[in-house]
């Protein structure tokens, strides 16, 4: 009896076995591209990238990657351009489906070269831009901020002796989140200066007002740029700071590798941090 019971068995568990191999299709919800997890930040280029590149081929570049902001060099948008120059620009960018999303880094080395930042701002129609004053300028910079409302990300420089090396110095230097001055950090720069990257994007979150990514071969003044996911810092630990302190800036790729031809290490560089962004989310 118990050989009979355990043939019936056998014989139930290859019948359902052999349904399931009978062609029929499966429900399966289908796949929304709009929930991806590189879709939770916005990656964008870095101007300086391209600065060998006129700007229809460095539009043509982002459109063929699917980037859509970018941060725009005055080598494309001189500081005396016009505003009605400055229509047409815009223009050019949206046929790429690309936003110039800011501008900069402009440096002020004297009062007027700062006056003269704020109104290519101010004509181009930006909130902020990205900046770097003299430190002795600061406080004309901050007054400049109140006056006109445009606010200003000072870019950081690392340890190669430039103002404003990290976000910290602008911190300290600055005092006060609210007076309209924040930072453009580059990453890649603070991780050649010895910091932990991540653990300043949490510190630091209130003053981030842009971020200039990229990978470095060594957490050292001798580090050099290179594609991201080859170098040795954590892009994997930055991501999830990022969507832990809610950024909602743009991530733009600073790539200085290879001036002459940026583009196959721009490319794989934004390949790897939109699958760092969908394996994370």
């Amino acid at each position: 009896m118990k050989k009979i019971s355990l043939f019936l068995a056998t014989i139930a568990v290859l019948s359902l076995s052999l349904a399931g191999c009978s062609g029929q299709k499966t429900e399966s919800v289908p796949f929304d591209p709009a929930t991806r997890g590189s879709n939770d930040i916005k990656l964008g280029a870095a101007g300086y990238s391209y600065l060998l590149y006129d700007i229809e081929q460095t539009l043509q570049f982002l459109q063929n990657m699917g980037v859509h902001y970018l941060s725009v060099k005055d080598k494309w948008l001189p500081l005396d351009t016009k505003e009605e120059d400055m229509i047409a620009f815009k223009e050019l960018c949206a046929k790429y489906d690309v936003e110039g999303y800011t501008l900069g880094p402009i440096y002020m080395r004297s009062e007027a070269q700062v006056d003269q930042a704020f109104d290519y701002a101010k004509r181009y129609g930006a909130k902020w831009f990205i900046g770097v004053p003299n430190y002795e300028l600061l406080d004309y910079t901050i007054a400049k901020v109140k006056e006109t409302g445009i606010k200003v990300a000072i870019h950081t420089h690392g340890p190669d002796g430039a103002a404003f090396p990290d976000i910290r110095t602008i911190v300290e230097k600055v005092g006060d989140v609210n007076l309209g001055i924040g930072c453009c950090m580059d990453l890649g720069h603070t991780f050649r200066s010895g910091y932990d990257v991540v653990a300043d994007i949490l510190e630091y979150k209130d003053w981030i007002m842009d971020i200039h990514i990229k990978d470095e071969t060594a957490p050292t003044k001798e580090g050099q740029t290179w594609e991201c996911g080859r170098g040795q810092m954590d892009l994997v630990g930055i991501i999830k700071a990022l969507r832990q302190i809610n950024y909602q800036g743009v991530v733009s790729m600073e790539y200085e590798k290879n001036r002459r031809d940026p583009q196959p290490g721009v490319a794989e560089s934004i390949g790897y941090l939109r699958g760092v962004l969908d394996a994370t989310k």
